[in-house]
């Protein structure tokens, strides 16, 4: 087995944290957290990297979820993804993905568009990335699944 290495990244995934209550008001979103890998999705010239929030690129692993990044209509991007196993009733498990149970069937669960080709997009508005990433993914890449996001 090739040993994994950390890479330097660019950008920072964006990690739930914890709250007594959820938040409310016209700022706020709210999306459904999976039991996963929370991943950076980077296609960049053909070439797929799945790097995991520790730095490791888990692209030799998932291999289906690589070809689903590869097919997306760009030169490069960068996705704010989940990488998830789902059971026999659609849901996440993470059991499926810690012991390698699944690595041939998991799909990432896209929630952000962070940069596409070449243009970093973190300045824009939320919903605008959001709309963008929905029709990058959504047409192409039967792997991905858009998280959907709910207003309280």
């Amino acid at each position: 087995m090739r040993e994994l290495k950390r890479r330097v990244r660019r950008y920072e995934p964006c990690l739930p944290r914890p709250a007594k209550e959820p938040p409310a008001g016209p700022g706020w979103i709210h999306e459904i957290k999976h039991d996963g890998f929370r991943i950076l999705a980077e296609l960049d010239g053909g070439r797929v990297r799945l790097i995991t929030r520790k730095g490791f690129d888990l692209a030799e692993r998932f291999r289906l979820a690589v070809a689903a990044v590869a097919a997306l209509p760009a030169r490069s991007c960068i996705v704010d993804s989940e990488a998830i196993a789902c059971d026999a009733n659609g849901l996440s498990v993470f059991d499926l993905l810690r012991y390698r149970r699944q690595d041939d069937a998991v799909a990432l669960c896209a929630f952000d568009l962070l940069e596409l080709d070449g243009v970093d997009l973190r300045s824009e508005p939320l919903e605008v990335r959001k709309r963008t990433l929905e029709g990058t993914i959504a047409p192409r890449a039967p792997r991905h699944r858009l998280q959907p996001s709910f207003r309280r």
